[in-house]
């Protein structure tokens, strides 16, 4: 599939952006070896400089759909871009702060859309060869609805693997997503089009899923911010065919932005029967203090370095370790525990082929062989599996949900990884070590906590020494988003990453 889009245009934005540095931090946001563009700024940043009048909308709209036009090319992070849109949603935006009247939170701030999210007139193809683009187009998932209730300004829709089904951004439809920071490396997945967007600087936020850690890997390998909400703060709507493993979370750049998003995001939705009340208690709190040491003060933190004895990159577990020490420095009281869950991977497996399965059972047999061949296998295991198979999975899944109920009634939070190991080669599904193997292999930090449902997070913490970035987890007790946020809040400020872009 190609890119739709015209030229963007562009105006002399950096002017704008030049004489906003003192108001609201641009400086920090420029890209090396060259001048801050509103590309390069958050969204907190964007409000503040729409709100005092020093940058427009529209300003920021076109210097993102020319960072698109320059580096999408090399990323592959957008399957379909719609410029003439953005650029009207921008002026109307514009036309609004200039009355002094934004209609939300988001207004005028670009955005992203992962292509598995029902967007209302573009085309929803799951990255798979076997939809048809003809849609209708009719209506948005919740989470569309929310932003443009908000005003944000959607510029297109990012990659994703074939039905998000694994833990890297590659497949027949669109091909290879790489990674910002190097483009020979995946930028992970299946989210991996929203990470490398945020990453580069083609808008400031995006959305994404999580199954098994569709957002926490490639916010980790990318080097950008990501939450796997607690299960159904975000509504999600179609149900997923992977039922209660799949969370709808924002990506953005900041753990501000991840906060503002949220709250955004986070609002009932009736077509989401699970969907919870809204709104989310504490979010906002976390975005205004700033005081890193009273975000994390005597909270109780248990440090897992292998999560019962995974194998960790020691490049990555030097960079997690010192991440640990600086929270701990902050007032936590870190120590190293583990929650002793069990090994639930094949579970896991019996749930996520299952979903798989489920998801193509409309296809025709001509259909199922222009599949992702990893993602055809799956499917066939999942056929095999019966109703005992995937209770009994449920069941273990419960048994961890109580393991860490009682865990988190003596620790707030938990530390690990967010991945074993930094980005590895484009195009492959595992590490060359691993050749052959599934992606859960080597993602065994990640879906573990979407089996047990509670938040988690991916926050950049450092860099390995060949300049490829490191993600710590922060996984909290159910509904203890805000808590999750302020630990990654909290670590931002204390180490910030925003100047170093790729």
């Amino acid at each position: 599939m190609t890119i739709r889009s015209d030229r963007a245009g562009t105006e002399d934005a950096g002017a704008a952006v030049g004489k906003a540095e003192d108001a609201f931090g641009a400086a920090a946001y420029a890209r090396p070896g060259g001048p801050a563009t509103p590309a390069d700024l958050s969204a907190e940043q964007l409000i503040a400089a729409y709100s005092s009048g020093e940058l427009s909308p529209v300003e920021a709209v076109d210097a993102v759909l020319e960072r698109i036009e320059r580096d999408n090319p090399a990323l592959n992070a957008f399957c379909l871009v719609r410029p003439d849109e953005a650029r009207k949603t921008a002026r109307d935006s514009a036309e609004r702060w200039r009355r002094g009247e934004p209609c939300g939170a988001l207004d005028g701030v670009p955005a992203s859309i992962k292509d598995v999210h029902l967007t209302q007139g573009w085309p929803t193809l799951k990255g798979s060869v076997t939809t048809d683009q003809e849609g209708p187009w009719e209506e948005d998932s919740p989470v569309v609805s929310r932003l443009r209730e908000s005003g944000a300004v959607l510029v297109g829709k990012t990659t994703t693997p074939e039905l998000a089904w694994k833990g890297v951004t590659d497949g027949p439809l669109t091909g290879v997503t790489r990674n910002p920071w190097d483009l020979s490396t995946t930028p992970g997945g299946s989210s991996g089009g929203s990470a490398a967007a945020v990453a580069s600087g083609m808008g400031p936020l995006a959305t994404g899923t999580d199954g098994g850690g569709s957002i926490r890997i490639p916010a980790s390998f990318t080097g950008v911010c990501g939450i796997k909400p607690t299960w159904g703060l975000v509504p999600h709507y179609p149900p997923s065919p992977f039922g209660s493993l799949a969370h709808t979370g924002p990506m953005t750049r900041t753990v501000g932005d991840m906060a503002l998003m949220l709250e955004v995001i986070a609002r009932h939705d009736p077509r989401d029967w699970a969907a919870l009340a809204s709104p989310a208690p504490g979010l906002g709190d976390v975005r205004l203090r700033a005081d890193a040491e009273d975000l994390v003060r005597g909270l109780r933190v248990a440090y897992s370095p292998t999560l019962g004895g995974l194998d960790v990159d020691p490049e990555v577990a030097a960079v997690v370790a010192d991440a640990v020490a600086v929270l701990d420095s902050l007032g936590a009281r870190v120590e190293e525990a583990d929650p002793g869950l069990p090994d639930c991977r094949d579970d896991f497996h019996v749930l996520w082929y299952s979903g798989a399965a489920k998801a193509t059972d409309r296809l025709t047999e001509r259909q199922r062989d222009l599949l992702d061949p990893g993602l055809r296998k799956i499917v066939e295991e999942g056929l095999t599996y019966s109703a005992q198979d995937y209770l009994t999975a449920m069941a273990l899944r419960m048994d961890m949900g109580v393991l860490m109920g009682r865990f988190h009634a003596e620790y707030d939070l938990l530390l690990t990884p967010a991945t074993p190991v930094a980005a590895f080669e484009a195009g492959l599904e595992s590490p060359p070590a691993l050749a052959g193997e599934r992606w859960t292999s080597w993602a065994g930090f990640s879906y573990p906590f979407n089996m047990t449902q509670q938040p988690a997070a991916s926050v950049p913490c450092g860099f390995t020494p060949a300049g490829l970035p490191v993600g710590l987890q922060v996984v909290g007790p159910r509904h203890a988003d805000a808590r999750v946020l302020a630990a990654c809040r909290a670590l931002e400020i204390a180490r910030p990453w925003a100047d170093r872009r790729p």
